[in-house]
């Protein structure tokens, strides 16, 4: 078996879209559908239905998939006893994040084991934090550094990085519609305040949380992916927005926000790393985890 095939077939079925799939393994579009086709001609099926705007895995497809998957694990694992044998590690780790994350931490993170596996490579995937979970059980990226979730699923391991209080953030030069006494929040204080607050994810869950506790529905000016983004519509004074402590310090726009002293305070945000259980089998993996103290 063509283990290039294989990561090219598992590409497609994670994206369902030739462009992002050719992409992730840098490969053209061209390829890989040669990659497809051949894989099909081979096993004697469809793996696929597409056309123009859509692809979707048939049955077959599904089937392959898990055997696809197992396959690859199966072909990883006996290069790291291989490899083990050389004391010498070697192929890729794709690892998701935040751009705040990824100029706070990775520099922490991989320095040493880039001295200590200079043949393994990185491929780094930033983007919002929300959606950092649901890639690594998805399987479309091995490693993301991100917050705990509150309940972590049973197949996924966390080990942390760091703690951050999650802040109310607001115009440094002030407006008209900032509570007058954040410490002492009042529902009159806060039902007209403009919010600028996450799509999804912990800090949008921890802001329901606290404005459901005070009795008020916030008005939402806007909802965006990113941290950053919100930092950014802060300082130019479109509303009040809640981020974790660690991406306003590392901001360029910091010196045009202010924290709100805020209280009852925010949960603290638990940054760390996120991993399937499973994949720590493989030997590239848990060398990446063992940087780590437990």
């Amino acid at each position: 078996m063509d283990y290039r095939l294989l990561n090219h077939f598992l590409a497609l079925a994670d994206h369902l879209h030739f462009g992002r799939a050719s992409d992730a393994c840098h490969v053209s579009p061209s390829t890989l559908s040669r990659s497809i086709r051949q894989l099909e001609e081979t096993l004697g099926v469809t793996l696929f239905e597409r056309d123009n705007r859509h692809v979707t895995l048939t049955r077959e497809g599904q089937l392959f998939h898990a055997y696809a998957r197992e396959t690859l694990e199966q072909w990883q694992a006996m290069q790291a006893t291989l490899m083990a044998e050389t004391r010498e590690l070697a192929g890729e780790i794709s690892i998701y994040c935040s751009v705040t994350a990824s100029y706070s931490f990775l520099y922490r993170l991989l320095s040493e084991f880039r001295q200590r596996h200079p043949r393994i490579e990185i491929k780094l995937h930033t983007g919002d934090p929300a959606d950092a979970i649901a890639r690594v059980q998805a399987e479309q990226e091995d490693i993301a550094i991100t917050a705990r979730p509150r309940n972590l699923p049973d197949a996924l391991a966390f080990k942390p990085l760091a703690t951050s209080p999650l802040v109310f953030i607001a115009p440094r030069d002030g407006a008209d519609w900032l509570p007058a006494t954040p410490e002492t929040p009042t529902p009159s204080q806060w039902k007209d305040v403009p919010m600028i607050l996450s799509e999804s994810g912990l800090s949008r869950d921890h802001a329901d949380t606290w404005f459901r506790a005070m009795g008020v529905s916030p008005r939402i000016y806007a909802q965006v992916a990113g941290n950053e983004a919100i930092v950014s519509m802060v300082g130019l004074g479109f509303g009040v927005g809640i981020v974790p402590r660690i991406v306003l310090d590392n901001s360029p726009l910091l010196d045009r926000i202010m924290i709100l002293p805020v209280k009852p305070e925010l949960p603290h945000y638990d940054v760390g790393l996120c991993v399937l259980k499973r994949r720590l089998k493989s030997a590239l993996i848990d060398a990446l985890w063992a940087q780590l103290p437990n």
